[in-house]
């Protein structure tokens, strides 16, 4: 069949298909996708909305952005920004395909992190990309291993402090130490005595908030400046020491004990045991018998 050259120009500027998505983890207010494109130079882009505020790292490839903020060529280890209700465009005039993992925030919950990082909870991205941050490569590392471990509180954590930093890094703001009061003293403790009594269930961000009756980003921001550590570090040192004591004072096998303390894989508690105590449960009940 004869196929006319308005025929071929008008397929080249059609729009190309959509980006594939896949749902790698999300909480009561944010979710966290992976999205991978096909698209490239042939493909017309199409105008797209965020329907949230977005923070997408890219991962693989190299893309232009257009959005109200501007235009900017994103790469590998940029952040894609993106102010909820807002349209834009991603175009691949250059190369081919691209991988990007996306943060969602609602508005609320970012409305509460700008208060904090940025100054106000009205900001919004003036920019459409953040270059790449040497900090930020190790934080997205880290989230997608937590996302991929299906810990809830270990990755309400990690998602909310990697919005921290960028909203930090885009507005400039240094962010200021509210005095403490006792009021949430008083809260923040309601949640330590709630994680001991519960150091072995699974737990999330959203629960010890509910606890303490305070915001869940609110709540995460006072308990580390009150405690020194976030509430997954603090239940994470509970269940170590605990398993710690039970390797020295029984015989048990140590997958009972690794269970038993709240871990779902044996994997995950050995390698954690190992960063806390420098060595290996098993070296560390024959060490330790050794020197009793």
């Amino acid at each position: 069949m004869r196929r006319d050259a308005d025929d071929i120009t008008d397929e080249a500027d059609a729009p190309g298909k959509p980006p594939v998505a896949r749902v790698l983890g999300q909480g009561r207010d944010w979710c966290v996708s992976e999205y991978i494109c096909g698209a490239g130079p042939g493909d017309r882009a199409f105008e797209e909305r965020h329907e949230s505020f977005t923070v997408a790292a890219v991962v693989e490839g190299v893309f232009k952005y257009r959005a109200n903020t501007g235009t900017a060529l994103l790469h590998s280890g940029a952040f894609l920004l993106g102010n909820n209700g807002t349209s834009f465009e991603c175009g691949h005039e250059h190369s081919a395909g691209d991988r990007c993992i996306a943060f969602h925030f609602e508005p609320e919950f970012f409305a509460e992190m700008a208060a904090s990082a940025a100054g106000s909870g009205r900001f919004t991205f003036p920019t459409g990309m953040l270059p790449a941050l040497p900090i930020g490569v190790p934080w997205l590392a880290r989230i997608e291993v937590r996302l991929a471990r299906g810990r809830q509180l270990e990755a309400d954590e990690a998602v909310s402090q990697l919005a921290e930093l960028v909203i930090g890094a885009v507005s400039g703001v240094k962010p200021s130490l509210a005095r403490l009061s006792a009021i949430d003293q008083r809260r923040v403790t309601d949640a330590l005595h709630y994680i001991e009594q519960h150091a072995t269930d699974a737990t999330s961000l959203d629960q010890l908030a509910a606890v303490a009756t305070m915001s869940k980003y609110h709540f995460l921001r006072t308990f580390r400046r009150i405690v020194g550590m976030t509430p997954y570090q603090y239940l994470l040192s509970i269940r170590m020491r605990r398993a710690a004591v039970r390797l020295l004072t029984s015989s048990e096998r140590i997958s009972s004990i690794a269970f038993d303390a709240g871990f779902g894989d044996l994997s995950t508690f050995n390698c954690r045991f190992r960063e806390q105590f420098g060595a290996s449960p098993t070296a560390f009940r024959q060490r330790e018998r050794s020197r009793s």
